[in-house]
């Protein structure tokens, strides 16, 4: 296909998407993109309308989007949006998370609860804010699950692998834990703030990060992710690219070059439209990794099963809504851990598994951010 036939498609496309009062909205999207009175040369060309493709996407957030689904038809969408968010004194989050329990002796006989912990955290620039933490009531995860809840008495405790799971938690405001020296992967809100805000520039920066990036591993290793390499650096640059989107108290430029750098990862996708579990509808971001352990919702060792983790996004304004593990292969096999405080020795079994009966494919683990915003109001 040569260039004509490029702009021949792109502007079919667009009259294909837009309504005149679409177009109306979006014609002084950037006064940059204003046309002059000149003649353009054709690459230039391409290059403005291809601008003007995303800017016209981005204003339809709740529609199909156009074309071939790729990262670059939805994160560059997320990147352009969350660029043009506000800032405020606080960065605040309203965390969910949640894990799939089997309860029952079978496969065939048992059913899901779901557990569920809720995160509040509000952090300013100088990195102190205050956190609280509520735990909510356990309650079955899907309809058929509460079937066999209720022909099972609908029991106010069950029992997990765990311990025990209440569907009557007491719904009471937890005070909020004043903190202090807030760091992020040992970053400093200030020096998050000077994070680069092009792509390629904060991925070889976030490269330098220290830790512990191995989903298993006999001890711990803290080395730069720098030193990963396939899948592994995916993994950790992609857990810590969450982290910017969503916890972190970044600016929304910075914000803006994660999601751009999450689209050059190798064998990131986008799967279509979804509900997160909290019924809002986004767009799936599939991570080419498998794991050992759900990303960044666990401390490893604790599974023997692989799982598949995705994100889902609004891109209408470039907020990251959750984030989920699907089972891809169910728990199997032993492992030795290291010995208790008693001394004895210890074995990891599917018996131990929250998620020992599911099948692949199905949820195992999520994280939901209810709120994600600066804001100008006084934690409470």
């Amino acid at each position: 296909m040569d260039e004509l036939d490029a702009l021949r498609r792109m502007r079919t496309a667009l009259a294909e998407e837009e309504s005149p009062e679409r177009l109306a909205l979006r014609a002084d999207w950037r006064s940059v993109r204003r046309p002059r009175r000149f003649r353009m040369p054709l690459a230039m060309a391409t290059a403005a309308l291809v601008a003007a493709t995303f800017a016209a996407i981005s204003v339809t957030p709740d529609r199909e989007l156009p074309g071939k689904r790729t990262p670059e038809n939805a994160l560059l969408v997320a990147a352009t949006n969350v660029q043009r968010g506000p800032t405020g004194t606080y960065w605040h989050t309203t965390r969910i998370a949640g894990k799939i329990h089997a309860v029952g002796e079978n496969a065939v006989e048992h059913y899901k609860v779901e557990s569920r912990m809720q995160y509040d955290a509000w952090t300013d620039l100088r990195g102190t804010g205050c956190n609280a933490v509520k735990d909510l009531p356990a309650r079955p995860w899907n309809a058929r699950d509460k079937q066999k809840w209720q022909a099972a008495g609908a029991p106010t405790k069950v029992e997990v692998a765990s311990g025990f799971l209440f569907f009557d938690a007491p719904d009471r405001k937890q005070s909020c834990r004043q903190v202090a020296g807030r760091q992020f992967f040992g970053m400093t809100p200030r020096q998050l703030a000077a994070l680069p805000t092009h792509p390629e520039q904060l991925k070889n920066t976030l490269l330098d990060l220290k830790g512990n990036w191995e989903a298993y591993a006999p001890k711990v290793t803290r080395q730069p992710i720098r030193a990963l390499e396939g899948e592994k650096r995916i993994r950790a640059l992609s857990d810590v690219a969450g982290t910017l989107l969503a916890e972190a108290p970044v600016p929304p430029a910075v914000r803006s070059a994660a999601f751009r750098m999450l689209a050059t990862l190798p064998g990131v996708k986008v799967e279509g439209r979804t509900t997160d579990p909290l019924g809002r509808t986004g767009v799936v971001i599939s991570l080419p990794l498998e794991t050992t352990i759900p990303l960044g919702l666990s401390t490893a060792p604790r599974q023997l099963g692989t799982y598949r983790r995705q994100w889902i996004i609004n891109p209408g304004n470039g907020t990251l809504l959750a984030m989920r593990d699907l089972v891809a292969t169910p728990p199997q096999g032993t492992r030795d851990l290291p010995p208790g405080d008693d001394g004895e020795p210890r074995r990891l079994t599917p018996e131990t598994q929250p998620d020992r009966f599911h099948k692949p494919g199905e949820l195992a683990e999520y994280a939901t951010y209810e709120v994600a915003e600066w804001t100008d109001e006084t934690p409470s």
